[in-house]
C-alpha cells in the first residue's frame, strides 16, 4: 500500500483528457482548439505568399514555417498582463515560440512550401500546465489541416509533411517519476522536463532540469519511457483525428477519366 496519488487521480503513466476541437478559428486555413486536461490552445495555420528578408537575400530555396506564442490575460489565475502593454514580449512566450517553429520544421520539407511562409498561431486560453508540449501537438494538426486546405485551392503542389511531431512533459512529483503534469504537480515537481519526438521515434528536444535538486540516470530513463509512451500514444490520438477531420483530398476529374477503363 502507498499514500501517493496525483492531485487529480490518474495513474503515473497517464494523459490527461485529451480532445481536438477543429475549425475553432474560420479565418485560418487550419486550426484546432487542444485541450490537455483543463490548459486549452488555440492552434491555428495561415500561409502568407512571401518568406523572410533573409531567405530572399540569401537565396536561399522553398518557404519557411515560423510561430507565435501568447498567454492570454484570463488564461491565468492572476490576470496576465498583454506583452503589447508592457511594451517587450515575454521572455518565456519568445523561448516557447521558437521550440514550437524548430519542431514543427524538423517534419516538414521547406523546400515544398515554395515561396510561402506557414504561420503557427498558438493563443492559450486556459494555462494548467503543459502548454508548450500543448501548443506543439496541436500545431501540427493545425498545420497539417492548413496544408491540405491549400492543396485543394491551388496555393501548393504537394504535402510537404514528411512525419508527425508531438510533445508532452514529464517530472518527478512528490518521488514519483510521472507523465503530462498538470500546474499543481509541475510547481512541486522536483524534476521537469518537456520532450519533443516525431512520430517516426526521432526525438527533437529534451528540456529538462532538476528544481533545486539532482535525478539519477535511473530516473531519467523513467522519464524518458513515460514520454516514449505518452507521446505515442498523442501520435495516435492524432492520426485518428486527422482520419476524421482532414479536408478530402480535390480529386482531379480529368485525369480520373482517363484512368476509368471504358
Amino acid at each position: 500500500m502507498t499514500d501517493f496519488a496525483r492531485p487529480d487521480g490518474r495513474e503515473t503513466d497517464q494523459l490527461r483528457t485529451l480532445l481536438f476541437h477543429p475549425n475553432i478559428a474560420p479565418n485560418a486555413q487550419g486550426s484546432v482548439l487542444a485541450c490537455f486536461g483543463e490548459t486549452r490552445v488555440i492552434c491555428a495555420a495561415s500561409l502568407e505568399k512571401k518568406v523572410p528578408n533573409w531567405m530572399r537575400q540569401q537565396g536561399v530555396p522553398g518557404g519557411w514555417l515560423t510561430a507565435e506564442y501568447s498567454m492570454l490575460p484570463y488564461s491565468t489565475l492572476d490576470r496576465k498582463q498583454r506583452d503589447i502593454s508592457r511594451g517587450r514580449q515575454d521572455g518565456r512566450g519568445v523561448e516557447i515560440q521558437r521550440l514550437i517553429g524548430r519542431s514543427l520544421r524538423t517534419v516538414i520539407d521547406l523546400k515544398k512550401l515554395t515561396a510561402h511562409t506557414l504561420w503557427i498561431d498558438c493563443d492559450v486560453l486556459q494555462a494548467d500546465g503543459g502548454t508548450r508540449t500543448a501548443s506543439i501537438t496541436g500545431a501540427y494538426l493545425a498545420a497539417r489541416m492548413a496544408v491540405q486546405n491549400l492543396i485543394n485551392e491551388g496555393a501548393l503542389e504537394e504535402d510537404p509533411f514528411v512525419d508527425s511531431i508531438a510533445a508532452v512533459s514529464v517530472g518527478v512529483y512528490r518521488g514519483k517519476p510521472v507523465l503530462d503534469l498538470n500546474y499543481l504537480e509541475d510547481k512541486e515537481a522536483s524534476v521537469d522536463f518537456n520532450v519533443v519526438r516525431t512520430g517516426g521515434g526521432q526525438y527533437v528536444e529534451v528540456q529538462g532540469s532538476g528544481e533545486e535538486a539532482t535525478f539519477s540516470g535511473e530516473e531519467l530513463d523513467q522519464l524518458l519511457a513515460l514520454a516514449r509512451g505518452g507521446i505515442d500514444e498523442l501520435a495516435r490520438r492524432q492520426e485518428t483525428f486527422l482520419n476524421a477531420h482532414l479536408p478530402a483530398k480535390v480529386v482531379d476529374s480529368a485525369n480520373l477519366a482517363n484512368k476509368i477503363p471504358l
